[in-house]
């Protein structure tokens, strides 16, 4: 009796620095707690979070939402590439995800400016003090993102070799940004959506 060739044990490895997943399951934490704090106070007041949430342009969450998952799947297969040595795609897709991060940012900034305008301010009511802080939150994190995704680029344009431990950056500057999709994907049915 032969036995057939058994296939190579793949080697199970986790993307980027032990110290970027520390850092992003910290931040996933305080994000939940803030979840969970916003959630108490809807609940204590039902009827004023569903007035402030009927106010909330949910088209422009719905929009913020795709450019994040579009953004996020442009972040894989720019990642992919760079697997296979195709430099120049996974600076493309860098850039076009960094590109669609901008657009959230120009939507939210319509989306405050428009909330302000009608008088929505942080010190409206709790609903509005929530949205503000969980929103802006997640936008300050979308910034630091966003200069991630540009020092990803740059490590892409340069001549620099492809150490592992270059690589082992760029993994986790791609799992940063896809918890800043994460985050959102939560923040926008908690705030827009579910009532």
């Amino acid at each position: 009796m032969t036995r057939g060739r058994s296939r190579p044990e793949k080697h199970k490895h986790l993307p980027g620095e032990a110290g970027v997943w520390i850092f992003i399951l910290g931040d996933m934490c305080v994000f939940a707690m803030l979840f969970a704090v916003y959630l108490l106070y809807r609940g204590q007041d039902p009827s004023l979070f569903a007035e402030g949430q009927a106010t909330l342009n949910r088209n422009s969450g719905a929009l913020n939402t795709v450019l994040l998952l579009v953004s996020s799947l442009f972040v894989v297969i720019g990642l992919q590439a760079l697997k296979r040595n195709l430099l120049d795609l996974s600076k493309r897709m860098v850039l076009l995800a960094a590109l669609c991060g901008v657009g959230f940012v120009v939507v939210k900034a319509f989306e405050y400016s428009e909330q302000i305008g009608a008088g929505h301010t942080p010190g409206a009511n709790s609903f509005y003090m929530y949205y503000f802080i969980l929103t802006g939150l997640h936008l300050g994190h979308l910034l630091v993102g966003l200069a991630v995704l540009t020092v990803l680029y740059r490590m892409l344009a340069s001549d620099r070799e492809w150490t592992s431990q270059r690589f082992s950056m760029f993994e986790g500057g791609t799992c940063f940004w896809h918890m800043v999709d994460l985050l959102w994907i939560v923040l926008f049915p908690l705030i827009f959506l579910v009532r």
